[in-house]
């Protein structure tokens, strides 16, 4: 951030999230031009961040929607999201959030049980449409991440398991309000070994041969998101490698005649855009560390409580000698803590603090914990 970034924000009220526009419409541009070399179609995963102005710049470029929500789903489709490029999933919609999808005439319903699949071929229905469904198969995959955002292991409440996935393909042809169109995958999320989506195409490949071999050719395929970024050092990878990554599908995943392939991508496409700028409040000496009190807390930002992640955390306005500190929040948890044992300039009341990398799950995971405020946002636009 330049000193003239700095100095607009020590007249704003903190903590906010400050977005990099142009950092976000840098990463859109090369993550669009790598997915249309090898002919992919992108979804952006709104759980990642629904900011109106977030949605609306993603949208200029052309890219769908993926949806968790009935409301993401309004939300999408209100701030621009064409419905034909709405995909939604979720392993618990409800008769309400199937029918606004409906009503919207979306592009597939990603479907992760039997139940749920009837129930939507029952309420299309009752309002005269068919619904067009992709089966979430769970490959049981290991992606390599933490726990809670693994998600393609049998251990996970996601999806069919292989062994039930003819048996739902065979129960789909029978039901008049559905059209089967495709199979989706999602192994999880912050995954930055390529080598994990190499083992996705595998297992995908074996997967569609032997559907093959019973006459089984689906016209889609979506492989889920889950590309991570770099937390460690945001500056060193602002955009991630989006060429190696489409690569290795068009390299190891070996598509159907005329088959499509789609992308859902979220943390890769807004994660380094987005900062929490937060205020000191005090300085806390304790007997064998020293803690810097925010004005930020966990409500603000989750992550690190939820995840124990990591963030690369700067002081903007101290060019002092190094010292460590516990960077904690006011909420009243021990888990209210940002990073231990973090070296930052000589701090004091009043300094300004980014905790980086925060554009995705951030601000949409904010609540009003303690009856706290929602923290704003800030675009240099």
């Amino acid at each position: 951030m330049n000193i003239e970034t700095v100095k607009t924000f020590q007249s704003l009220k903190t903590p906010f999230y400050y977005y990099d526009t142009a950092l976000l419409r840098a990463t859109l541009q090369s993550a669009t031009q790598e997915a249309n070399r090898h002919g992919f179609h992108l979804h952006y995963a709104v759980k990642a961040n629904a900011n109106p102005r977030i949605l609306e710049i993603i949208q200029d470029y052309g890219i769908g929607a993926d949806c968790v929500s009935g409301n993401e789903v309004a939300r999408a489709v209100e701030y621009g999201f064409h419905p034909d490029r709405i995909v939604y999933a979720g392993v618990g919609k409800s008769d309400d959030e199937i029918r606004l999808a409906l009503g919207k005439d979306i592009f597939c319903f990603n479907c992760e049980s039997l139940p749920e699949i009837e129930v939507i071929n029952t309420l299309a229905g009752e309002l005269g449409k068919k619904a067009s469904i992709a089966l979430r198969v769970n490959p049981n995959v290991d992606a390599h991440t933490h726990h809670y955002i693994t998600t393609g292991i049998e251990e996970n409440k996601f999806g069919f398991y292989l062994y039930d996935l003819e048996h739902a393909i065979a129960v789909c042809r029978e039901l008049e309000n559905i059209r089967l169109i495709g199979l989706h995958f999602h192994i999880g999320s912050q995954i930055t070994d390529l080598t994990v989506f190499r083992g996705l195409c595998l297992r995908v490949n074996e997967i569609q041969a032997r559907l093959k071999e019973q006459g089984i050719i689906l016209p889609h395929v979506n492989f889920g998101g889950g590309l991570g970024i770099n937390y460690d050092c945001p500056s060193c990878g602002l955009i991630p490698d989006f060429a190696s990554y489409f690569q290795t599908f068009a390299d190891f995943f070996e598509a159907q005649p005329g088959q499509q392939l789609h992308f859902e991508l979220g943390r890769s496409l807004v994660g380094q855009c987005g900062s929490l700028v937060s205020r000191v409040l005090y300085v806390k000496e304790g007997k064998h560390k020293k803690f810097v009190i925010l004005d930020a807390g966990m409500n603000d930002l989750l992550r690190p409580a939820l995840y124990q992640a990591f963030h690369r955390i700067e002081n903007l306005t101290s060019i002092q000698p190094y010292e460590k500190y516990d960077i904690v929040g006011p909420i009243c948890e021990s888990s209210d803590c940002f990073g231990k044992d973090r070296e930052l300039p000589a701090t004091r009341r009043g300094d300004l603090i980014a905790i980086r990398s925060c554009g995705a799950y951030g601000e949409v995971m904010a609540s009003r914990y303690n009856l706290r405020d929602l923290p704003g946002s800030f675009f240099p636009e």
